[in-house]
Order: structure tokens, then sequence, then C-alpha cells
């Protein structure tokens, strides 16, 4: 382990941790939960204590990364990144199902302080995306197949659905107050109230460091241009979980004057329609994963470079 209080090498390019952070996507909260529960990643420490990572760590971050995303827990990362590639197991488990069993106990109990607690702890020591792909997509999936047709669901839905809304709905408020710039408008297409996806969306594009207003419920043609227009929105994002009425599509869009991504289930619903409409509409790209929303931030980013605050 390198030591705390020296000089960081001269010939070294060194950051703080809010660069890596925007490097990596990793945020600092859960760079120093890496550092001080499991010493995955030690970062140089300055006389006054503040933390400096390099190339290598970054790298390391990465590699973190890759098993994280593979469904590794991360309490077993650090031995497998020090393995020799010989001798890394065939298959590791991980702690992703338990975790989703604790939540789904929590939910059927209504049993809110559990099931907060159970995601801050998650939410400390996982990024956005990972526990998006790892925990709670597949948990919403296995939740609506135990909805179906047991009594108490609707409860236990509307319980948990109204939980995860003011959770993400909080993040996404205080990462707003601390964000400048023109904000993405994101825009619920569907009829379906708590829709729980539509936050999950929000929660990702925030988590990219960008201010997301969210309007949750759709708006008719002409006020969509209005509200883009209003908040000189950087871009606009419509998530719809339902069948869209394709025909008045190119009138609600139009005159908007922003790149659009149309994302959710309606993606696949209208596959081969919307193919045509993708090359008729201007700027309107379409993914039905919730997880290409960074991807299409980042194309965003590097098409047009947001101007400094």
């Amino acid at each position: 382990m390198p030591s705390e209080c020296t000089q960081p090498a001269p010939d070294v390019e060194w950051m703080p941790i809010r660069e890596v952070a925007r490097q990596t996507g990793v945020n600092a909260v859960t760079l120093r939960a890496w550092e001080r529960r499991y010493g995955l990643i030690v970062p140089h420490r300055t006389s006054k204590g503040y933390r400096l990572y390099n190339a290598s760590h970054v790298q390391r971050i990465g590699q973190v990364l890759t098993w994280l995303n593979r469904g590794v827990s991360v309490s077993q990362v650090k031995a497998l990144l020090d393995a020799e590639p010989a001798r890394l197991p065939p298959a590791v488990a991980n702690d992703w199902e338990r975790l989703r069993s604790q939540l789904i106990t929590a939910i059927s109990q209504l049993a809110e302080r559990r099931v907060d607690d159970c995601f801050n702890q998650a939410m400390a020591l996982y990024p956005p995306v990972t526990l998006c792909a790892q925990l709670l997509l597949p948990l919403l999936a296995e939740l609506e197949q135990r909805w179906q047709g047991q009594f108490g669901a609707q409860m236990e839905r509307v319980f948990f659905h109204s939980w995860l809304r003011s959770k993400l709905g909080a993040r996404v408020y205080h990462n707003n107050r601390q964000l400048n710039g023109a904000p993405l408008l994101l825009v619920n297409q569907s009829s379906l109230p708590l829709e729980p996806h539509l936050w999950l969306c929000a929660w990702l594009i925030s988590s990219a460091d960008y201010p997301v207003e969210v309007f949750d419920w759709p708006l008719p043609a002409g006020e969509l241009a209005l509200a883009v227009e209003r908040l000189q929105a950087r871009a606009l994002v419509l998530y719809a979980s339902q069948a869209l009425s394709l025909a008045t599509l190119p009138k609600l869009l139009a005159g908007r004057g922003c790149p659009t991504l149309l994302a959710g289930p309606a993606v696949t619903i209208h596959q081969a329609p919307l193919d045509a409409l993708l090359q008729d509409i201007a700027d309107l790209h379409a993914s039905a994963d919730l997880l290409e929303v960074q991807p299409w931030l980042q194309q965003l980013e590097q098409r047009a470079p947001r101007r400094p605050s």
C-alpha cells in the first residue's frame, strides 16, 4: 500500500477524486467505500489527506467495473483482480440474488425502512448503471412476475413504485441543485402512474451529471415543443412503456429543435415502423434498453460539448 503522507511523484499526472468520478462514472462516495471497505482502489494521500489518482487507478477502476457488470459482487472483486488469469474460477458466486430476496421480503411486508436501508447500502457500493443492470431491472421483472394474480399485488406495487419514485426523485432533485447548464427534458409518454422505469431513466441521466426535468405525464402536440423552448432543453427523452400512435409522432415532435431519444418497450413494440420514422424525422433515435441512455448522452456530448456554466 502506498504511503499516505508523501509528496506525489512529479513525473506522474495526478487527478483529484472528482475528476476520476467524472471519467469513470463511479461517484466519490463509492470510490471511498471501495477503498475503505475492500482496499480495491488505494489512492495516494497528500499530507492534508486529499486523495490523488493516476492513470493506473483509472485502469483498475475499469477492471472493477468489468467484473461488477458480469454480476460479481464488490466483495469478491479484489481476489479476482489479484489472481493469476489461469487460476480464475469458471463461475463466481454473487450476492445480487440475496439482495433481491431481501428487497422482495421487505416489500411484501411494506417495510419501508428496510427497503431504504438495503438500497442505500447497495447505492454506496455500486455505480448507478451497475445497480440498474444487476439489481433494479431484474428486481422489477421478478416483482411483476410475482404480482401476477396474487392477492395484495396492487398494494405491494403501489407501495414499492411510490417509494422508488420518491427515492430517485429526491436524488434527481439533489443532483439538479448541484448542476448548471441546459437540462434534458424527460417526458413520460405512457398513461401508467408511478412508472418505475421512467424514474430509473431519470436517475441514469442525472448520475451522468446532466440536469434533468421530469414530466410524469404525456404532453399534447405543440406543448411539447413549447416545453423544450421554455426550458431551453439540451435534449429530449420520451419514455414509453406502452404502444404509441406512430401516426401522430411526427406532429408531436415537430418544432422541438433538439436531439430526441425514444426509450422503453414501445421501441420493441413498434420496431419495424419505427425504423422508417427514424429515417424521416431529423435527430430522432430509439432504444428499448434503458442502459443505452448514458451511451447516447456520451454521443451527444461528442457531437456538441456542453458550454461551461
